[in-house]
């Protein structure tokens, strides 16, 4: 009778510990291929997202992300591929990346893998973005884009305001010639694979990063030509997509209009839901925003 409980025990027990792996590894192969989280440590998109919010993020709308960790970890370039979609981005629609320059240098791509962003997409792959005193604007889409309150706030803004509050005007691809700045930017064409530009010394401008980092070659401008390597360039036909990003909280959110474009393969997913939120100060749980749909 004793030996039986005691088998009986065992079994018990055994199959209790075999549950409980079969549950974390479901859990690692969701969020490994379906849905993270993330903790929104700054204000960059308030008041879409709150310091303190915990956040959702689908994978699946642009397939998960498969790499090799480890070299990523090293900083080496690292080779992304991705499981089958199931879906597409949008414009307006809030998504978390691997921020896509080195932090102490945005003239060339580069994944941080330590390093995550949330920023809204503003413009799509084969879109032409523009500011116009404070307020964006896509060719051909007659609809809103980015936060209205913060674009009041920008056209607002005065560049004596600016310099007081310690705010950069400049922008991408910081270049007097251009004059962009935050109230007037562009146009910028967002590149998708396989378009083709006219390489010239503006396109230069906009594009260096991007095309050295497709290419791993170094792009030159030397007596009016572009120089891929070695070799002269009349154009170039982009490999990847590429997304124009911005912070709801325009005025302090490090974004798009100061480092560039985001390449498609260091997007992490689609910001879906808080599905919890604290005060940063009280520790006390803003039960309000929980489950709360991200639009």
């Amino acid at each position: 009778m004793k030996n039986n409980l005691l088998k009986k025990g065992w079994g018990i027990l055994l199959n209790t510990i075999i549950g409980i792996c079969m549950v974390v590894a479901l859990l690692f192969l969701l969020q490994l291929f379906c849905y993270t989280s993330f903790k929104i440590p700054t204000d960059s998109m308030t008041p879409t997202l709150l310091v303190g919010d915990r956040i959702l993020v689908n994978k699946m709308t642009l397939g998960a992300r498969l790499f090799d960790v480890v070299a990523a970890l090293k900083g080496e370039q690292v080779r992304i591929r991705r499981m089958p979609a199931l879906g597409h981005l949008e414009r307006n629609d809030v998504i978390v990346f691997n921020f896509p320059y080195g932090k102490s240098r945005w003239d060339s791509v580069r994944m941080d893998v330590t390093q995550y962003y949330v920023k809204r997409c503003v413009a799509l792959p084969g879109d032409t973005l523009e500011i116009k005193d404070g307020s964006y604007q896509v060719r051909g889409y007659a609809g809103p884009l980015g936060n209205p309150h913060s674009e009041q706030i920008i056209s607002s803004l005065t560049e004596d305001d600016a310099k007081r509050s310690g705010i950069s005007t400049r922008t991408y691809p910081f270049s007097e010639r251009l004059g962009w700045d935050i109230w007037n930017f562009g146009p910028l064409p967002v590149p998708k694979a396989g378009q083709v530009v006219r390489m010239d010394s503006v396109t230069y401008l906009l594009y260096r990063p991007l095309i050295a980092w497709e290419q791993r070659r170094k792009l030159c401008l030397a007596d009016g030509a572009v120089l891929l390597g070695d070799s002269v360039i009349a154009q170039y036909r982009f490999l990847k997509n590429y997304y124009f990003v911005s912070g709801d909280q325009a005025l302090n959110s490090q974004d798009s209009r100061y480092w560039g474009l985001l390449p498609e393969e260091y997007i992490v997913g689609k910001v879906v839901r808080v599905w919890y939120s604290e005060d940063k100060w009280s520790g006390e749980a803003r039960w309000n925003r929980w489950m709360k749909r991200v639009e």
